[in-house]
């Protein structure tokens, strides 16, 4: 089984989660966007009803009002009923780093906004602790981009600024930009999110602690 097919085997068995009538927060990534395709046929064959999802991202929200499924805001209906979302790393314990899509800071919103998150992930993402496979995207204020680029080095990362494919500067749905930081191997992911969840320049970070209620993979 190849990679693609695994990540839309996971995508469309967490899609089974989903029931008539829900809220549904709709995640960011390669892995998602089989999801949404499953969604939108079982919308389409009336076997999914009275359906609204909330996107994580201007591109998701763009593929889903293309594929016919209902778009409404968090500010409308501020309790997600189940969300589903990719990540780039799965640690032991079920805790995420996500935000190599750049959606970090909405992605971590809707699931706290959840009652229940499913996250769909191929098994290259599952290592024994964070920091093993990926790097800690950081959302910062333009402003303050400088400032908190020496905050994280002071913390022992390997920091650099986002770039787009062509070469320019990445900015988020927001209007921050991305300092993507090597920490290596996070011993304790917690308190490391902890540190960066109190300095003010950050408006959010990849490290997701205690979010994700069901990890499903390809195999």
């Amino acid at each position: 089984m190849t990679l693609e097919e695994q990540k839309k085997r996971a995508a469309e068995k967490a899609v089974d989660y989903i029931k008539s009538g829900m809220i549904v927060g709709l995640g960011t990534g390669s892995t998602v966007k089989y999801a949404l395709e499953k969604i939108a046929k079982l919308i389409e064959e009336g076997k999914l009803k009275d359906i609204v999802g909330i996107p994580t991202s201007k591109q998701t929200e763009e593929r889903a009002i293309e594929l016919g499924i209902p778009v409404v805001t968090l500010n409308k209906y501020p309790v997600i009923d189940i969300t589903i979302d990719g990540a780039d790393e799965v640690d032991e314990e079920m805790n995420l780093i996500k935000g190599g899509g750049g959606a970090l800071l909405r992605e971590k919103i809707i699931a706290q906004a959840s009652r229940r998150v499913i996250i769909v992930i191929d098994p290259n993402k599952r290592s024994k602790k964070l920091g093993e496979k990926f790097f800690v995207p950081v959302e910062v204020l333009q402003f303050a981009e400088e400032a908190e680029r020496k905050f994280l080095e002071s913390l022992g990362a390997f920091v650099t600024k986002r770039l787009n494919y062509d070469g320019g500067h990445f900015i988020t749905d927001e209007k921050n930009v991305i300092l993507d930081c090597k920490f290596g191997i996070l011993e304790n992911a917690a308190k490391l999110a902890s540190i960066l969840n109190e300095r003010a320049g950050i408006v959010g970070h990849g490290i997701f602690i205690n979010l994700a209620d069901e990890i499903v993979t390809g195999e």
